[in-house]
């Protein structure tokens, strides 16, 4: 079990967007373990999420519903009586944005507007973190990634996680919202059902004996950040930022500041998996960003930060919930 600060969750009224998806299955855990009393935003019912799997689900209040749809978020805030507000509705994957820019756009950007908006019409809330991430810098030349990097995504889902981070800093300068932004690696985790992703691609081809397959040319360097990791680091910003209001408007990026390519994370899963498969690469990639990873000297040094798990720790855990997901669908 890792540290929980039970003195500021308890009882803590606690609105989560996005709770079924990967990050939000496990913050949910978090807050629930923590004391906190939850309200979940669920869209699509996703019966294989960690949230539901896990039975988490039975202790939040779950309403139905589409984050587009303002009335409803402000509706939530006010009969809930929301203290804080986690953001992290989104349309989380490239290809899927690259094929739907719209549907991607008005998930990403319109819902965060509203979500902001509501929160700024609900003098309740105290605390927002919104969920943005490193694709929100879009390509840069000089690397490690830190906050004053400027946003210029240039692709579909880049460009909707640059805008909606930029929004967020406007409600915090324009109207004093307490909100605070998380910029992340490439999340990976138990969970994640997302399958042309390539840590649970690849987990999946190897338990069914099949070679993993990899649709870029394998050298596209990533940050990977243990979903865990991710919901500790969301609930120690919501804390830092109650004690501290100069924090609104500030993004952290949250990272293990490891370089990683592809072909090396899925190296790295055939051996722990004792696997002697080998990778099909299949080059078939575009519009994606080169080479990525983050710095989070901020955040170690103005919230005391630093990762619970490293990437061998991380990919362990994620492998065995993958194996139990297995064994129990046969």
């Amino acid at each position: 079990m890792l540290e929980l600060n039970r003195s500021f969750w308890l009882d803590r009224p606690a609105f989560v967007t996005g709770g079924t998806g990967l990050v939000g299955s496990w913050l949910v855990r978090r807050l629930v373990e923590a004391g906190a009393d939850v309200t979940c935003l669920v869209r699509d019912w996703v019966p294989q999420s960690e949230l539901v799997r896990s039975g988490f689900i039975e202790k939040v209040k779950v309403v139905r519903g589409d984050i587009l749809d303002r009335d409803l978020m402000e509706r939530i805030l006010g009969e809930f009586e929301i203290d804080t507000v986690f953001h992290l509705a989104a349309q989380t994957i490239v290809t899927i944005a690259n094929r739907n820019p719209i549907s991607t756009f008005e998930s990403n950007i319109a819902g965060t507007w509203n979500i902001l908006e509501a929160c700024r019409r609900s003098p309740k809330v105290k605390q927002v973190v919104m969920a943005s991430s490193d694709k929100a810098y879009g390509d840069q030349e000089k690397l490690p990634y830190d906050e004053n990097t400027p946003l210029q995504g240039q692709h579909p889902y880049d460009v909707s996680k640059s805008a909606a981070d930029l929004i967020a800093k406007t409600y915090a300068v324009s109207y004093d919202l307490p909100v605070a932004i998380t910029r992340c690696g490439n999340f990976y985790g138990g969970g994640d059902l997302n399958w042309n992703r390539i840590i649970p691609g690849t987990i999946r081809s190897i338990v069914r004996g099949e070679a993993p397959v990899i649709r870029s040319d394998g050298k596209y360097i990533r940050d990977y950040f243990f979903v865990e990791d991710g919901a500790a680091a969301y609930m120690l910003l919501a804390e830092r930022l109650a004690a501290n209001p100069s924090l609104r408007g500030e993004a952290f990026n949250f990272s293990n500041e490891i370089q990683v390519t592809v072909l090396d994370i899925v190296q790295m899963i055939l051996k722990l998996m004792k696997s002697d498969l080998q990778p099909v690469v299949l080059n078939q990639t575009t519009n994606e960003i080169l080479h990525q990873y983050l710095s989070a000297e901020k955040a170690r040094a103005i919230l005391n930060w630093h990762p619970l798990f490293t990437l061998e720790s991380g990919l362990t855990k994620t492998i065995q919930w993958y194996r139990d997901f297995f064994n129990h669908e046969q």
